[in-house]
């Protein structure tokens, strides 16, 4: 029994180059929390491991009738208010506003068979097992991204302002305005990787 990889299936989707490019996506399927604060935090921590129970009783309920597959890397989109922080650009932006002002959207993609039924029953199941409250904040999310400008950032998360400097001068020079979300794709376990080892792909949608 073979065992479906995302990341192999879908090679353009988790891989960027290290300067600026563009790229497109079609409707995708994820399993998807939201929350707002401090990544640093013991809440943000708290709102991935809600993600996870969810996602490997999937896994496993696939496995059984030989629909084996991986559980995707994580990936998270990053917002603020843009009326009160009028001016903050995609560089700027992570530096001016303060850690407890940003609000997230947490991701695993789905494979394309999983449903919506899936996802709920795993939350049911999931509860079951844990009793973690928020495992019950755990939904099933489409995301129709479209155009992006996307670049691969090594190194601490910290330093990514250097990385999205560069994407927004490269928006800039195509007359690109920003068109959704900051999403970032964690490639590196942060947990297991250095912070100038780790390798994150920032993605900018675009119009």
């Amino acid at each position: 029994m073979s065992k479906l990889d995302l990341t192999k299936q879908y090679k353009s989707y988790y891989k960027a180059k290290p300067t600026p490019e563009i790229v497109a996506f079609e409707k995708i399927q994820y399993l998807s929390i939201t929350g707002k604060g401090d990544p640093s935090s013991e809440d943000f921590l708290n709102h991935i491991q809600a993600l996870y129970p969810v996602a490997y009783t999937i896994k496993f309920k696939y496995k059984g009738v030989d629909k084996d597959f991986t559980v995707a890397k994580l990936e998270g989109q990053w917002w603020f208010d843009m009326q009160k922080y009028k001016g903050a650009t995609i560089d700027t932006a992570p530096k001016l506003i303060p850690r407890s002002e940003w609000e997230y959207r947490l991701l695993i993609r789905l494979p394309d068979f999983v449903s919506k039924n899936d996802v709920d029953e795993a939350k049911e199941i999931a509860f079951s097992k844990k009793g973690t409250q928020l495992i019950n904040e755990v939904h099933y999310f489409e995301m129709n991204e479209g155009k992006c400008v996307q670049m691969l950032h090594v190194g601490s998360y910290d330093d990514e302002p250097e990385s999205l400097k560069i994407m927004d001068a490269f928006m800039k020079e195509h007359n690109f305005d920003k068109a959704g979300h900051h999403h970032e794709i964690y490639l590196s376990d942060f947990r297991k990787v250095a912070p100038e080892k780790l390798r994150t792909i920032l993605r900018e949608p675009v119009k």
